[in-house]
């Protein structure tokens, strides 16, 4: 199969990447660089199955090559990122999800979006089910991402009612491993790398606010079994892990496990509209695709810390 992955050069798509590389089939990459990174792609450049594009999916896309699949994952996705150029990441969001929904009519495919638990904004509804329509503030800082996001579910599941496009929605909740960014603002990143350089732990508020946070080989597995259901199952589907942990205890383990460091936890004020809980309901996951995680944190958390480990003495 000919798979194109938007956003291929980010955390997430770098990996799926990597996963039907290894897997034998042919991957075009497609990525801007406005928060991709080169470097990780540089592994596949010697595959004669990768292809990079270098290209903003706001505008239209022309592929000579026949797409199978497509999983549209192109977005800024943390705060910093997604909020320094808000009207780019709105545009992403809703104008990107539409040329990449025409490229996959042009090419008969079947197409993925990688939603976010973002739509649910600052939930009341805990955990959060598919069904929740959420909490979110259409004009407030994050709703640059929150918002486009909706919409793009929206356009979606649009074109499948009205033109029969086939589509798989995936809500991904907090995600972390190797190929992150150390500069994105996302706060497994954050800490460790301020634990590895000795700087305080941000945290932010009271550090009581609660986070699931899912290993990248979970969510790969997750995305590429919806991708590929059987049943036809469009979704929205959640894809986390139910774990909980406050902000806090998260930072405290990853000073466990950074022993040397000689960081100490500082707080600061927390920022508008930052979510109070956000655990997924996976039921529906577990019903329809069989998938539910299998890393646990402290062993995701391990890989992790090796990983910026490498990268900070380099």
């Amino acid at each position: 199969m000919k798979i194109l992955v938007t956003g291929g050069a980010g955390f997430i798509g770098s990996h799926l990447c990597k996963y039907y590389l290894e897997k034998n089939h042919g991957v075009v990459c497609v990525d801007d660089l406005s928060t991709g990174r080169r470097e990780n792609t540089k592994p596949f450049l010697k595959n004669s199955n990768f292809k990079f594009v270098e290209h903003d999916i706001i505008k239209s896309l022309d592929i000579e090559d026949k797409i199978d699949q497509i999983y549209n994952l192109a977005c800024p996705a943390s705060p910093p990122q997604y909020q320094k150029d808000p009207v780019f990441t709105l545009k992403t969001s809703v104008l990107g999800s539409l040329n990449m929904l025409e490229l996959a009519r042009k090419n008969n495919c079947r197409i993925l979006q990688a939603s976010t638990s973002e739509v649910y904004g600052d939930p009341t509804v805990h955990p959060q089910p598919e069904s929740y329509r959420g909490n979110v503030n259409p004009i407030g800082i994050r709703s640059c991402y929150d918002e486009g996001k909706r919409a793009a579910e929206t356009i979606f599941f649009d074109y499948q009612r009205k033109l029969g496009t086939d589509i798989r929605v995936v809500r991904i909740f907090n995600t972390y491993g190797p190929y992150m960014d150390p500069e994105d603002g996302r706060v497994v990143s954050n800490f460790v790398i301020q634990a590895l350089k000795n700087d305080d732990l941000t945290v932010y508020g009271d550090g009581l606010q609660t986070r699931s946070f899912q290993y990248i080989d979970d969510l790969i597995e997750g995305l590429v079994a919806m991708m590929n259901n059987k049943s036809n199952f469009s979704g929205p589907v959640n894809m986390g892990n139910p774990d909980e942990f406050s902000v806090l205890e998260l930072a405290q383990k990853i000073l466990e496990l950074i022993p040397e460091s000689k960081s100490k936890i500082v707080y600061k004020p927390l920022p508008q509209d930052d979510p109070k809980q956000r655990k997924p309901d996976i039921r529906l996951a577990k019903k329809e695709l069989g998938w539910e995680p299998k890393v646990k944190l402290e062993e995701g958390l391990k890989k992790t810390i090796d990983y910026f480990r490498k990268i900070t003495k380099k």
